[in-house]
């Protein structure tokens, strides 16, 4: 027996009456209407709240566990765990007592040393490092035959022996003694400074004061408004000239004597009888003077008082005369300084 088709199946509504108006459609107000247009709205919510919680019933409890806990706070709690784990197996680690390596001696006999001391024992090659942590002592000679270097200070009991020695850094010495010693840029010197001989074949500039024993220079220059203050004697040293003599003026038996240098001395004359007018004696310089002389000289005594005295000069020399005759069988002097 067939269905019959006009009628709809149980728990739907035909299509005609879900579309056709209540009988009283007319006779309700409009409040009406959205009072039963929300109990409608309200049935299909609770229909799909129920829908979810049957499908949440269906899921494991691993499942529903994972749906409420966040997965940034799952990263963080596995991250504590392999931190303590770490922690834990350094710590099991440090209380562990330390492994004492066990280091068999041995003695070597004297037919073994004299093994080793007449041939060479190679370590490793020049790509390899050779590492010692403990301190190291060698009595005998070390050879290096690359370069050394120090990362800490170096400190001899002895000398030290280079054929060169290069500082690139500062140095502080103290008691050194140079054979040679030859500087390229500035030297600085703070302190006393002892020299024994000095050797400067260039320009040299002293600032402050220099005091010194003895100070030998071929050529002394004042510049500018100097001043040469000398407050103790002056000396003037060098080998003597040479002298010619008259015998007119100085009369029969007559001497002079000259004691001093090119630059100053005394000249002493012994008068005898029968004295003329004219020249005691020349003087010769040891050192020509590049120009005319200056020559100054005084007399010393009474009878070189009474003679009318003068100098005749030049490069090579200069001659004292007198223009009377001088007194006969005196003796009387006289001092000269020259300057150029």
């Amino acid at each position: 027996m067939e269905p019959d088709k006009d009628k709809a199946p149980e728990g739907e509504k035909p299509a005609e009456e879900e579309n056709k108006a209540p009988a009283d459609a007319l006779s309700r107000t409009p409040e009406d209407l959205e009072k039963e247009e929300a109990d409608k709205a309200s049935e299909n919510i609770d229909a799909a709240t129920a829908a979810e919680e049957a499908t949440v019933k269906k899921l494991s409890p691993l499942k529903r566990i994972l749906r409420k806990v966040n997965v940034y706070l799952l990263v963080f709690i596995l991250v504590l765990v392999v931190a303590g784990a770490i922690a834990l197996v350094n710590y099991l680690n440090s209380q562990k007592a330390p492994v004492v390596p066990d280091v068999a001696s041995q003695q070597l006999s004297q037919d073994a040393l004299k093994q080793l001391a007449n041939t060479d024992a190679t370590v490793g090659n020049s790509s390899q490092t050779l590492t010692i942590q403990g301190n190291t002592i060698i009595t005998g000679q070390t050879l290096t035959r690359g370069n050394l270097s120090v990362a800490g200070n170096l400190q001899t009991g002895g000398s030290i022996t280079a054929p060169s020695l290069t500082i690139s850094g500062t140095s502080n010495l103290g008691t050194t003694q140079v054979q040679s010693l030859q500087v390229q840029a500035n030297v600085a010197i703070q302190g006393a400074t002892t020299l024994r001989d000095l050797n400067v074949s260039g320009t040299s500039s002293f600032s402050g004061a220099m005091t010194a024993s003895q100070i030998t220079v071929t050529r002394l220059i004042l510049s500018g408004n100097a001043e040469l203050q000398i407050p103790n004697h002056i000396a003037f040293t060098g080998p003597s000239p040479t002298r010619t003599i008259n015998s007119g003026p100085l009369g029969n038996g007559g001497t002079a004597v000259i004691v001093g240098s090119d630059t100053s001395g005394t000249i002493t004359i012994n008068t005898g009888n029968s004295t003329v007018a004219g020249c005691f004696l020349h003087i010769t310089f040891v050192q020509v003077f590049t120009n005319q002389p200056h020559v100054i000289i005084s007399p010393v005594g009474i009878a070189a008082g009474q003679t009318q005295y003068y100098v005749d000069r030049n490069t090579t020399g200069f001659s004292v005369c007198t223009a009377i005759a001088a007194p006969t069988n005196q003796t009387f002097g006289f001092d000269y300084f020259v300057t150029n």
